[in-house]
């Protein structure tokens, strides 16, 4: 037999089963779209994350107290390490000094109640200066943003979120109104406008105040952190150096901080949310390999099916690789067929997840689409071995008697 005839063979008999052809195809086509929509969603994630970092610029530096001890790309540093020594406002003035940074801003973080009039919640307070605004790229709705001042002057006023300013004060503008912070009072002198996700923390949902006044308020004299901005994009790499030596010089000889690199951080969660992607699309083949395990059992039954017309085959002399890769090829066609469908659900099923959450950019990325039909194939021909041997150790005298 030609390859062509074994081809038309083939999908001869899966029109011949309908019924079966459907069951195997659904199953398989369920599996490849799994993997396309998870795929899409990790992807998703990766690009808003990334995007977010990015959008900031490639000129940031984080300065974070303590070493951390890793020889990866400094995301450990980001979230734990020894604090040897905090660092202070002076230490983020010495910072400034560097001729390679442009401009540079201390971090107070804290939680506390805020309340105007009978309304109050829990909100997170940061501290920093007047550089925050420009260094985050953040934008103003309404009033102003901190103004310029001494990082050690303590004033009583504030900038709202904007959903913090809508659900203490809406229908009326906030600018002016006093806010309770706490036990401190204060005045509101500007909102934002809508920034979402920034620097690890929700912007709406916060209220800031000059550094000065959120040490007061949480009883510190360290800061959380130091943002920097370097002068130029080919500067990044000097103005660490800098900064490493300066906090060095003042810390009696030892380099006690951590210093990561805008780029270096989104390069990082790229990584993560990569492995993610990738873990979503192990998750979602498992059941592409259960649907393998459903083609040879229905498989193995079409076999005691089709034993005469095996053994017709055999009878006018095809031979048992011929039978096995008649078998072989019917697995096959199934197997595409029934990617090709999945590959048409998942670009859906992305395409409503898109409708549903506009804020996402969802795409599977290109080798989620071609491991999901390659597995699909792969796990039809290997669970169609056993059946096709069955077929092709057939006695054609029995088979055509069918016995």
């Amino acid at each position: 037999m030609r390859a062509l005839d074994v081809t038309r063979l083939s999908l001869q008999a899966l029109q011949r089963y309908p019924m079966r052809t459907s069951m195997l195809l659904l199953a398989i086509s369920i599996g490849v779209a799994a993997v396309v929509t998870l795929t899409a969603v990790g992807e998703g994630a990766r690009r808003y994350v990334t995007g977010q970092f990015a959008s900031l610029g490639t000129h940031m530096i984080i300065v974070l107290p303590g070493r951390a001890e890793t020889g990866g790309s400094g995301i450990q540093g980001l979230l734990v390490g020894e604090t040897a020594r905090e660092l202070t406002l002076e230490d983020t003035l010495a910072v400034g000094r560097s001729p390679r940074i442009k401009q540079v801003t201390p971090i107070v973080v804290g939680a506390g109640t805020v309340s105007a009039g009978s309304r109050e919640r829990d909100i997170s307070v940061i501290g920093t200066s007047a550089h925050m605004l420009a260094i985050q790229h953040w934008t103003m709705g309404s009033g102003q943003f901190l103004p310029p001042a001494e990082l050690d002057l303590a004033q009583p006023i504030c900038v709202l979120g904007n959903t913090v300013a809508r659900e203490l004060f809406a229908p009326a503008p906030a600018v002016g109104q006093p806010l309770r912070i706490g036990a401190a009072r204060c005045r509101v002198i500007g909102v934002l406008a809508q920034q979402g996700l920034s620097g690890g923390f929700n912007v709406d949902e916060t209220v800031i105040v000059p550094i000065a006044s959120a040490q007061q308020l949480f009883n510190t004299s360290g800061v959380f952190r130091i943002l920097a901005e370097a002068s130029e994009a080919d500067a990044v790499q000097a103005a660490k150096r800098d900064i490493v030596a300066t906090i060095k010089a003042r810390h009696a000889g030892e380099e006690d901080v951590t210093v990561i690199t805008q780029d270096a951080l989104v390069a990082t969660f790229d990584t993560i949310f990569e492995m993610i992607t990738a873990g979503l699309a192990a998750i979602a083949a498992i059941s592409l390999v259960v649907a393998g395990v459903l083609i040879m059992n229905v498989m193995l039954v079409a076999v005691s099916q089709r034993t005469a017309e095996i053994g017709l085959l055999k009878a006018i002399g095809a031979r048992q690789r011929q039978i096995i890769g008649l078998f072989l090829t019917e697995a096959a066609c199934l197997s595409l067929l029934g990617a090709l469908v999945g590959l048409a659900i998942g670009g859906l099923g992305t395409w409503a997840l898109k409708l549903a959450f506009p804020v996402l950019d969802f795409a599977a990325p290109p080798w989620a689409a071609a491991a999901a039909v390659g597995v699909a194939v792969a796990s039809g021909l290997l669970f169609g071995i056993l059946p096709a041997r069955r077929a092709a150790a057939l006695d054609p005298v029995n088979a055509l008697s069918q016995r």
